[in-house]
């Protein structure tokens, strides 16, 4: 196996770069907000914003009180243990163009993910022109296009930490490369605070250890591996355990197994994967046919099977057995079950799959591609078409005469790539295979909109918080997107009165309301409050009515300032009384699509801190943070404090220093039971993230751990080094394959 000189593959991988950068060029010209929707708009850009203001402030915001929906930020996807996430935070607060941040974030890490696939194509043996193409096309591919990068960031940085972790572990197998990248890039991975890239990973490692005990037939590197591995996975344990330690008191509290065949793929929709005009057939938010190309992977992607050389290729079968058991596995989990516990919907591994086929294909033709018997393989290459056609027919008859195109065109692409590798080489055909993704990837765009995703909410948060209301204090809203109408969504209309997912940090408002995957059961439950802060009807109701043992409403125990009504929702509101103790606010321009209730005496959450009830108490705030409340507390005959705080798991209580433990009212709020004869005494009630000693103390262990490795590692190359060397083979200077990432 001859490998490419250093200066090819750095040439290579600046192309790989630009490849990307050229493809979103593409995207952007047919929808310039791709790269702004769904997710990204309501939930990450808003978090981002939101924690770099705190993070500049010298203050990691592991709990928010107030924010009562998302306020737990070691269960929601912030990142706040990943170094490159925390970097993004402090920075989006100088963006006012979310739409321009989150775009040049995502071509970030588009590029590290498309290097990652060009290295793993190296690692494997594939010629620098092939796994260029490789890493060019997986950005493209149909699901991470439409969904990992258009909205589930966290995904999307996952998956480019996951690929260099790919790459790192084989050199590392095969004595190319040391532990630090492996353990670095596989924390990073894990760390990003989404469970889907650290499962991938594990899953990826698997795959890896199989196959390099095939190909090596030697069980230490194997072993070396799955110590590093083992070490990263220690070090990042602290990014899960809060989410594990609170799972039951949260919407994801389940350990179940169901096939609920929704975003469930069949396997035969894999044979789209090389028409770009694929629109799959499955269960989704959408019907059966999906409205965009989910299933695509690229367009080369099947045809060019017809041109790899299967009787050399069988002798490399041991090298890429890693390869194939990765797409095998992603294969089969596409199919279901639906959910896994906290994994549900396994439509999201597509990209797995593509990356998996893409390395495999790009690989072997780079090793093993062949023009012999042009005409020949032409011709099987033709049928390939045909079967692609068919397929994608049958799941999507209504466009039968776009698909006959987009088979028209694949073929005389494909006849294109074949003429220029037969007379000008493999760099022009190359070139040829990488261009045609950027026309593709511009319609298949521009066919899907209007994006059935997007909420299309404000890009400039100056221009949003001017329009907005100027609400201080504390602030709930009752209301439902349903409602919204095509129409309502801009910021002279609804959005520059109604605040729905995470766009209330847009504006630097305190909201209730939130943007959460892992909301407190039994707070959605009282306030019949989803994940994106919509309610139900009755949620006014809910939130006015006395709760049995402290005889106060759940609107006085969260000590909120301001209710705002959906008008959609509430059309009558304002023409009753208000609650005792709540006025009608006017707010000119804005009355259309709001009505606004305030305290008749003014906010009330900076009051006493976060006492929010007292029976049979005195009690003064002494201090308050984030974390923790002190107060000093007085009570003869004993009582309770009732606490404006959400009961999640980690809360620890002292009176005097001694702990006396806590409960919740309504299984949601703070509670704390004063004994009898207490006198001035003080109070302590503080959270720390559940298992947050088991973290640092794990985290250490994995970084000493990684030290360990680092030295055998060394001392392996001194060793080595130190061997007798044998004569230099004319050809060794070539052997220089990408060291610098190693």
């Amino acid at each position: 196996m001859v490998e490419s000189p250093r200066k090819d593959v750095y040439r290579w991988a600046a192309i790989t770069a630009l490849g990307v950068v050229a493809g979103y060029v593409a995207v952007l010209l047919a929808n310039a907000r791709h790269f702004y929707t769904d997710d990204t708009e309501s939930q990450y850009a808003p978090l981002w914003v939101m924690l770099g203001r705190y993070l500049r402030e010298g203050h990691l915001p592991v709990l928010l009180p107030e924010q009562w929906m998302t306020g737990n930020y070691t269960m929601e996807e912030a990142g706040l243990f990943n170094p490159p996430q925390l970097l993004i935070d402090l920075i989006a607060p100088s963006v006012d163009n979310l739409a321009v941040l989150t775009t040049v974030v995502k071509l970030i890490f588009a590029i590290i993910a498309a290097l990652g696939v060009y290295r793993v194509c190296l690692a494997y043996g594939g010629r620098v022109q092939w796994a260029a193409v490789a890493g060019i096309a997986f950005p493209f591919t149909g699901w991470f296009l439409f969904f990992d990068q258009a909205s589930w960031v966290t995904s999307l940085t996952g998956t480019a930490w996951m690929v260099h972790a790919w790459a790192s572990s084989v050199r590392y197998a095969r004595g190319k490369g040391g532990p630090i990248p492996v353990f670095v890039f596989l924390y990073l991975a894990i760390s990003v605070e989404y469970v889907f890239p650290a499962v991938e990973s594990a899953l990826m490692l698997v795959a890896v250890a199989v196959g390099e005990l095939v190909y090596q037939r030697k069980w230490q590197p194997i072993l070396r591996l799955a110590v590093v591995a083992g070490f990263a996975g220690l070090a990042g344990l602290a990014t899960y355990l809060p989410s594990m330690l609170s799972a039951k008191v949260s919407w994801r509290g389940t350990s179940q197994i169901n096939n609920d065949q929704f975003l469930t793929v069949p396997w035969s929709e894999s044979l789209n994967a090389s028409l770009p005009s694929t629109l799959p057939a499955f269960n989704s938010w959408w019907g059966y046919i999906q409205p965009m190309p989910m299933t695509y992977i690229a367009w080369f992607l099947i045809p060019a099977l017809a041109f790899i050389d299967w009787g050399k290729a069988r002798a490399a079968w041991r090298e890429l057995t890693a390869v194939a058991l990765f797409a095998i596995m992603f294969l089969m989990w596409t199919a279901g079950p639906g959910t896994v516990g906290p994994l549900r919907w396994p439509a999201r591994v597509l990209p797995m799959l593509a990356l998996g086929l893409l390395v495999l294909v790009c690989v072997l033709l780079g090793r093993f591609g062949t023009f012999a018997n042009w005409r020949h393989r032409g011709l099987a290459a033709l049928v390939l078409i045909g079967l692609l056609w068919v397929r994608t027919f049958s799941a999507d008859p209504h466009d039968a005469l776009w698909h006959v195109l987009s088979a028209v065109v694949v073929a005389a692409v494909g006849a294109g790539v074949i003429a220029l590798g037969r007379t000008r080489g493999t760099a022009a055909a190359v070139t040829l295979t990488i261009a045609a993704m950027f026309p593709i990837a511009y319609l298949q765009v521009r066919a899907a909109q209007p994006n059935p995703m997007s909420w299309n909410l404000p890009t400039n948060r100056s221009e949003a918080k001017a329009a907005f209301p100027k609400f201080d204090g504390l602030t709930i809203q009752l209301g439902d997107r349903g409602l919204l109408q095509p129409q309502d969504k801009t910021l002279q209309g609804a959005y520059g009165s109604l605040v729905f997912g995470n766009y209330a940090k847009d504006l630097n408002l305190h909201y209730v309301n939130g943007y959460t995957p892992n909301g407190h059961y039994w707070f959605g439950e009282m306030l019949c409050m989803r994940w994106d802060s919509s309610v139900c009807p009755d949620a006014f109701r809910r939130l006015f009515t006395p709760e049995p043992s402290t005889g106060r409403a759940p609107v006085d125990l969260m000590k909120l300032d301001r209710v705002v009504l959906q008008r959609a929702m509430f059309p009558e509101a304002g023409d009753h009384p208000a609650p005792e103790g709540w006025k009608w606010v006017d707010y000119p321009g804005h009355d259309r699509y709001i009505r606004v209730l305030e305290r008749e005496g003014g906010p009330i959450s900076g009051i006493n801190g976060r006492v929010a009830d007292t029976s049979g108490v005195t009690a003064t705030s002494i201090s308050e943070s984030d974390t923790t409340s002190r107060v000093r507390v007085s009570s003869a005959e004993g009582g309770r404090v009732v606490f404006a705080r959400l009961g999640w798991p980690g809360y620890r209580v002292s009176l005097n220093g001694k702990d006396i433990g806590f409960t919740t009212v309504s299984k949601s709020f703070v509670a704390v039971n004063i004994p009898a004869g207490t006198e001035n005494a003080v109070l302590d009630v503080s959270w720390r993230p559940p298992g947050w000693k088991i973290g640092i103390a794990s985290a250490i262990a994995g970084l000493i751990g990684l030290g360990v490795m680092q030295w055998l590692y060394l001392r392996s190359r001194c060793r080595r080094d130190d061997d007798p060397a044998p004569p230099a083979a004319s050809g060794d200077a070539e052997r220089e394959l990408a060291e610098a990432v190693s």
